[in-house]
């Protein structure tokens, strides 16, 4: 069975992030539908893993999907099929290949990340006497295109190559990069205003240089990281981390920032990018950044910033 790695981009402003979401639905006292405590938000589930469990109802399937609903074997309930990246590339392959297939990406980004290097792989049989899947001679530059025909306007398919049976998108990943764009300036952005965040007060770029140097090296980003990370260990280590001036636009002042590292913790790059905007306002100093990792401590470091002016650069294995 070939296995073949794609390199994903998106906007992610309209996605609910890559990973599949299907939580359960159910009618309020309104008729209308609402997640299982009835108020607030959704509550999320992961989704199943596919091959995709037979459908009890095949009429009443098709009648949920029309809806965004599926409905599964087994349950009393549909589920509602909200939009995330995997989503609708793993949809977009199953129309082309003709198969069940499951696409993992390397990094489960959040709702509104924006992504130029996503790395996602699937699986599909190669036989070339069938009428599915996809034998690794009929060319991957096909591939691409076809998968590209059934995506939506905001995500495309850069390129997809061969790789080894075995190859994990996640296990595999060495090192990966992230940028965080701010738009500096009392006016605020219109072209690009999805790619950035607004910042209303004046930074200094050099505080802000300073204080991202102490973020590089092996070290435990546990303050950095937002309640309910679900990893085992908070031991990181940043390859790189630097703030620079981008070309103004429409007369406004870009900062941006860029760091890599083997990996990253949940919110940790957003984090990160809300302590050194606190430092480029005078807010904090580069020791307060050393001593808030030292501490371990959350409440020692900077904001969250909002997921629109962060972007996942690239992933490399």
């Amino acid at each position: 069975m070939p296995r073949y790695k794609l390199t994903i981009a998106y906007d992610g402003t309209d996605f609910c992030g890559w990973q599949k979401q299907e939580p359960f639905q159910m009618a309020n006292s309104k008729g209308q539908r609402a997640n299982e405590e009835g108020a607030g938000p959704t509550v999320l589930e992961p989704a199943p893993t596919p091959p995709v469990p037979k459908i009890s109802n095949p009429p009443a399937s098709r009648k949920f999907e029309r809806q965004g609903l599926v409905q599964r074997e087994g349950e009393d309930r549909p589920r509602e099929q909200l939009r995330t990246v995997q989503h609708v590339v793993e949809r977009a392959v199953r129309e082309i290949v003709h198969e069940p297939v499951e696409v993992k990406g390397a990094s489960r980004t959040d709702s509104g990340v924006h992504a130029r290097g996503q790395v996602a792989a699937f699986s599909c049989s190669g036989d070339s006497q069938v009428h599915h899947g996809w034998p690794v001679e009929r060319g991957v530059d096909r591939l691409v295109r076809a998968i590209n025909g059934k995506l939506p306007e905001d995500v495309i398919v850069h390129a997809a190559e061969p790789v080894a049976e075995d190859f994990d998108p996640v296990i595999g990943a060495t090192s990966k990069a992230y940028s965080y764009t701010l738009h500096v300036s009392r006016d605020r952005a219109i072209w690009d205003r999805r790619y950035v965040h607004q910042i209303w007060d004046e930074l200094d770029l050099s505080k802000m240089q300073e204080a991202a140097g102490r973020i590089v090296g092996e070290k435990d980003f546990v303050a950095f990281a937002a309640a309910g990370h679900g990893r085992l260990t908070t031991v990181r280590t940043v390859f790189t981390c630097e703030v620079s001036e981008q070309a103004p636009v429409d007369g406004a002042r870009r900062l941006r920032i860029d760091i890599s590292g083997s990996g990253f913790l949940y919110n940790m790059v957003r984090i990160i990018a809300g302590t050194l905007v606190e430092c480029g306002r005078g807010r904090m100093t580069a020791d307060d950044v050393s001593r808030a990792i030292e501490s371990k401590d959350r409440r020692n470091a900077g904001p969250t910033l909002p997921a629109s002016g962060l972007c996942l650069e690239w992933i490399r294995y």
